[in-house]
């Protein structure tokens, strides 16, 4: 049975498709450092920097852009590549999940892993380090688990099923 500290130290499964899109997406904002530089030095010399609007905004802007760099790097850095499992008996990164809330008719489907896995598939994505995702690590179907929720209460969930993620 595979554990959060297991999976986080595996790093984050990737297919191929969503590591090539990340890393395009790193390499298009890292080239674009420069352009976003001379943005910030254009607005700068427009006066005033406390009344600049533009100039804040760049700044602003730069800022984001530097957090989704390191993201990207973080993510890239830590990354399995390879194909989504063929089979699955058990809850892990990589496979869609259906689960059923105690007292809830309605069950949920879910994929256990990163939103960059999903890609465009429209599946909710649960983090393997979510509250959610570590009570469910390893468990197979027909496993009920209680976790507390990032509100402080109590959930009891049951897993119905698991199966491949097919991207």
């Amino acid at each position: 049975m595979s554990t959060p500290t297991d999976e986080q130290e595996q790093g984050v499964w990737l297919t191929q498709e969503a590591h090539d899109r990340l890393k395009a997406e790193l390499d298009q904002l890292v080239a674009g450092r420069p352009a976003m530089a001379a943005e910030i030095n254009a607005r700068r010399e427009e006066g005033d920097l406390r009344e600049n609007g533009g100039y804040h905004a760049a700044k602003d802007e730069q800022g984001k852009q530097e957090a989704r760099i390191r993201q990207l790097e973080d993510l890239l850095r830590k990354a399995r590549v390879g194909d989504a499992p063929t089979t699955a008996t058990h809850a892990a990164t990589g496979t869609v999940i259906t689960i059923r809330f105690q007292g809830d008719e309605e069950t949920e489907k879910f994929l256990l892993g990163s939103r960059e896995i999903a890609g465009t598939t429209g599946l909710q994505v649960y983090s393997p380090e979510s509250a959610l995702g570590s009570a469910i690590m390893g468990a197979a179907p027909g496993t009920t688990v209680t976790y507390q929720a990032p509100n402080g209460r109590d959930m009891t969930v049951e897993v119905v099923a698991v199966e491949p993620f097919v991207p």
